[in-house]
């Protein structure tokens, strides 16, 4: 499995994708941030105050916005074997498919994580000295703040799971990446915000990677954070299994 998994990490680094996507998470990530504190002291604004854990928190949880672009990479990772069409030759290589699915779940977690944690470190070179300027001070031990950059990394990582997951299963790289670019930027927020559905929408998976972190800027009600986790696990991994079934049923060419 440790030779798979290196593979995996070999395939990726062959392309420049990674990088550019990294740099998009990276840019987003120090948008949000620098908007999060630019307009924290406006009077509509609902975050709290930035002299407040609640709000240091919604500045240090900007970074799982990259998960989006961690789920695209992973499931261009994977729909990518069929779309270039070396599905066939990884898979007389390695004849147990599950096997190859699993690489490239685990591959794309650990990703995840380093995107995450970049997207962090990127977050905190900009908030701590503009926060300081505004004379306040921020511990990154206290506020609660470790247990939102947790979340971070879990939520990233986990999107990492899903792009497989939902690669595995539908296998067409552009039908994968449109459908869960609408979902999650179009479809989720429109059904999320309807009232009469936010005691099930809370299970959604952008929902529950908001759980992760626990922070919210509509006042959404969220699971609690290991089961947020769970929750978006879960997906990533009945996607996968579904996927890897039908794998096995299909001619990879």
């Amino acid at each position: 499995m440790f030779a798979l998994i290196a593979a995996e990490f070999r395939k990726l680094f062959t392309t420049r994708l990674w990088l550019w996507l990294l740099l998009g998470a990276v840019a987003i990530t120090a948008l949000y941030a620098s908007l999060a504190i630019a307009f924290a002291e406006d009077p509509g604004n609902p975050t709290p105050p930035l002299d407040t854990a609640g709000g240091q928190r919604t500045v240090f949880s900007v970074g799982q916005g990259a998960g989006t672009l961690v789920a695209v990479l992973a499931a261009i990772g994977l729909t990518s074997e069929f779309r270039h069409r070396t599905a066939t030759a990884t898979f007389l290589a390695i004849p147990h498919r599950g096997r190859v699915v699993v690489a490239k779940l685990v591959t794309y977690v650990v990703v995840g994580a380093a995107y995450a944690l970049v997207c962090i470190a990127a977050t905190a070179a900009i908030a701590l000295p503009w926060l300081s300027a505004k004379g306040i001070t921020v511990s990154l031990t206290e506020n609660g703040i470790p247990a939102t950059l947790a979340g971070v990394i879990a939520a990233v990582a986990l999107y990492g799971l899903l792009g497989v997951g939902l690669g595995a299963l539908l296998r067409d790289q552009v039908a994968t990446v449109v459908g869960l670019l609408i979902y999650l930027f179009v479809a989720e927020p429109i059904v999320s915000r309807v009232p009469a559905l936010q005691d099930w929408t809370i299970y959604l998976p952008g929902l529950a990677a908001g759980a992760l972190t626990q922070v919210s800027q509509a006042n959404q009600e969220f699971l609690a954070q290991w089961q947020g986790g769970l929750v978006l696990a879960s997906y990533g991994l009945a996607f996968a299994i579904a996927g890897t079934l039908l794998t096995l049923r299909r001619d990879v060419t």
